[in-house]
């Protein structure tokens, strides 16, 4: 059966803030989108492109970002959400709600709002 969940643009003002943003917070170079690098950037760790979920950065005028209104997207903190809450803030964004205990199913939950001014969840299992 095909994932529920296929693709996730996350808003942008300012694509190049967005990547230097991006690139701290996940250790790794945020690079524009072949044929469209004024407009858009994928945030797919380079070592797994075939498992993961697309998400992109996108600086499209249809969408806005916002910490209030629409969905939330969640990352994976890779075994690490405190190093990732101390680089969203050291990269120019903030914590949202600190680190939370949602227990097995739901793991440590955190969230930051990102240079953007988007609110991004952090996701990592209790047991790492």
């Amino acid at each position: 059966m095909a994932p529920l969940v296929v693709w996730a643009d996350l808003p942008v003002t300012d694509l190049a803030r967005a990547r230097a943003f991006y690139s701290k917070l996940l250790g790794y170079e945020i690079k524009p989108f072949p044929g469209m690098e004024d407009r858009m950037a994928l945030l797919m760790r380079p070592d797994d492109t075939e498992s993961q979920v697309g998400v992109d950065l996108s600086a499209n005028p249809v969408t806005q970002p916002s910490s209030t209104h629409g969905a939330v997207i969640y990352l994976s903190a890779n075994g690490d959400i405190d190093g990732m809450l101390e680089r969203a803030v050291e990269a120019g964004g903030s914590i949202h709600a600190p680190k939370q205990n949602f227990g097995e199913l739901g793991g440590w939950l955190a969230w930051i709002i990102d240079s953007e001014g988007n609110i991004v969840g952090l996701q990592q299992p209790v047991d790492s």
